[in-house]
């Protein structure tokens, strides 16, 4: 049996204050709409998929 893992690809957010360095790029955007929209287009690009980790921070993970 094969270790089944996610990898967090991207991050898409708006709270530019919160920002840590880490393996992942970040896309920082102004509002909800951009939000979404940055995230939908990241998702296709990467074939991953979109978690919401709060209401202005979303997550692209590849399974």
């Amino acid at each position: 049996m094969s270790a089944n893992h996610a990898v967090i690809v991207a991050v898409v957010t708006m709270r530019k204050e919160q920002i840590l360095s880490g393996g992942a790029p970040i896309f920082i955007v102004q509002t909800t709409d951009e939000l979404q929209e940055t995230a939908m287009t990241l998702e296709k690009i990467m074939d991953a998929s979109t978690h919401e980790v709060n209401p202005s921070t979303l997550i692209l993970v590849a399974h």
